[in-house]
């Protein structure tokens, strides 16, 4: 009887501290997480599991390895607020699958990506025909973000990012045919002369949207 009491309690315990737990990670959809969050929660659920059977293990021994992998991610969730090259290591790039109304099958075919799956994500989004796509960008967590072609007006749908925080979007100015001498000359223009000073730049057709990195952080 007092083994059942004692499985009871550790249950309770350990769903009282993991729902904790992922609060303090913070508020993320299943579909949305990263490459450390998803390796994290799994490890997290087997020794939950192992902490509940093996009552003969005491319950700070079975605690320990939970604290410590919650301690990791958000010590490496950290890194990543402040690196953009930590985050594109760890949780990926989004890729321009369709870049102004061309598909492009090399980046298609470098992430397993088949036209299957292309159609099938953008009927999904309620687009039957591919050609009233302007764009299509595979997300790192695997959502197709689709940009329709609007064919009243010349403006592009899509705001291109030129910054993150303080990183200039190389492949960005390639697809746009821009070099990083012309962002230069664009933003020197509008008062901004210190690249690193802007947390985030994105372009749309002669028209940007600037904002500064906080001092206070």
């Amino acid at each position: 009887m007092d083994q059942y009491l004692m499985i009871a309690f550790r249950t309770l315990l350990l769903y009282a501290l993991i729902i904790f737990i992922f609060r303090l990670m913070g508020k993320r959809e299943v579909g949305e997480l990263s490459l450390l969050d998803l390796v994290v929660f799994i490890m997290i659920a087997e020794i939950a599991v192992l902490a509940i059977e093996e009552t003969n293990i005491s319950l700070f021994r079975s605690l320990l390895p939970i604290f410590l992998l919650v301690s990791i991610q958000m010590l490496l969730a950290y890194i990543s607020l402040k690196s953009k090259r930590f985050r594109d290591l760890i949780d990926g790039r989004p890729t321009m699958i369709i870049n102004n109304g061309k598909i492009d099958e090399r980046e298609m075919r470098r992430h397993r990506y088949n036209f299957d799956d292309l159609l099938l994500q953008l009927r999904q989004q309620g687009y039957a025909d591919i050609s009233l796509v302007d764009y299509a960008i595979l997300e790192p967590s695997g959502n197709l973000s689709v940009f329709s072609k609007d064919e009243n007006s010349n403006r592009s749908p899509m705001a291109v990012p030129m910054i993150v925080d303080g990183t200039v979007m190389e492949d960005n100015l390639k697809m746009l045919n821009k070099s990083q001498k012309w962002l230069e000359e664009k933003l020197k223009n509008k008062g901004f002369i210190n690249l690193e000073s802007i947390s985030f730049c994105s372009y749309n057709n002669g028209s940007f949207f600037i904002d500064l990195i906080d001092a206070k952080k």
